[in-house]
């Protein structure tokens, strides 16, 4: 009984925080951007600062038709969003807040942490296709070439981890994690949050919804909740980009004070990778095509493959 009560407790808080934080992360994208853009932004909603925003676009959401166009595959169209966002839920499952505060405590975590958020982008190569619209068809297209270029480097810097840290637990990686790792890992660091926003096509990789070339991409032809859940995606590929990040690359719940308020370090962390994020978007134009391919294949991955080797030759030789 013990055990099957845990196991609904672990189950219900990554619910909460999976329902919770990609909100928080919207809320602070529209607050963000205005500040940095020196816009007022929707500040009115709800009173203080506009609290209440993301709670009107949800009752706009809600009030939209959501339409199947007529020369659509119904299933993989319907499907799609489902498909985009599940894997997230997932992936944040076994990222862990501090020691014995996981949702899945698995010897393989980082392995399946980055195998389940490849499948996320696969619910955007289903609505590209499955729209029967030739400007979601092309939007798919940029998003298959766009994760055949950026899943590589993605992997391969945070393969240098595990190396480093001798397991593919994402709870021993955080054990074996050491300040000095900062300096160690830091093209892997770079070169992993990198290749993140290109896989979560946000700004400046976001040439597969470029609004000027082919309207929305993908997700042309969504409205009503079946737009929202993408958009509810995307923020939730921010959580759990942060949060891989910080167990990765920024020691997980290490930080001053007891480890029982290791949670705390992590949470601030994910909080600031997060900001980083926006902050990309708001800096930094759409690159092109060619520079986007080849940004992954004559930087990100060469980069990559030396951080793995001078990794694995530290390991052997100290």
């Amino acid at each position: 009984m013990t055990g099957m009560l845990e196991f609904v407790v672990r189950v219900v808080g990554v619910l909460v925080a999976f329902l919770v934080a990609p909100l928080l992360v919207g809320q602070a994208e529209h607050k963000v951007m205005a500040h940095m853009q020196s816009r007022l932004g929707p500040m009115y909603a709800g009173g203080f600062h506009g609290w209440a925003q993301l709670v009107a676009d949800g009752v706009k959401f809600v009030q939209k038709e959501s339409v199947v166009p007529a020369a659509a595959d119904k299933r993989v169209f319907e499907w799609a969003p489902i498909v985009a966002i599940l894997p997230y839920m997932a992936a944040l499952a076994a990222i862990p807040l501090a020691p014995g505060l996981v949702g899945a405590e698995l010897d393989s975590g980082l392995f399946f942490v980055l195998a389940v958020m490849s499948i996320g982008v696969l619910g955007s190569l289903m609505a590209g296709w499955g729209s029967g619209n030739k400007y979601s068809l092309l939007g798919g297209l940029r998003v298959a070439a766009q994760l055949m270029s950026y899943e590589l480097p993605f992997v391969l810097s945070a393969a240098s981890v595990a190396v480093a840290a001798g397991s593919l637990s994402l709870t021993g990686i955080a054990h074996a994690w050491n300040p000095w790792w900062l300096l160690w890992q830091l093209p892997g660091l770079v070169v992993f949050f990198i290749a993140g926003l290109a896989e979560l096509q946000r700004p400046p990789f976001d040439m597969p919804v470029a609004d000027s070339e082919v309207i929305f991409g993908p997700y042309t032809e969504y409205t009503g909740l079946r737009f929202a859940m993408f958009l509810l995606a995307e923020y939730a590929g921010i959580v759990v980009l942060a949060a891989l990040t910080t167990v990765l690359f920024l020691g997980g719940w290490s930080g001053p004070g007891p480890e029982s308020i290791g949670w705390i370090w992590t949470v601030l962390k994910v909080a600031f990778v997060s900001v980083v994020v926006i902050w990309v978007r708001v800096s930094f134009p759409r690159m092109r095509a060619d520079q986007l391919q080849k940004l992954a294949w004559q930087g990100l991955v060469p980069v990559a493959l030396i951080q793995l080797a001078l990794t694995g030759i530290g390991v052997v030789v100290f």
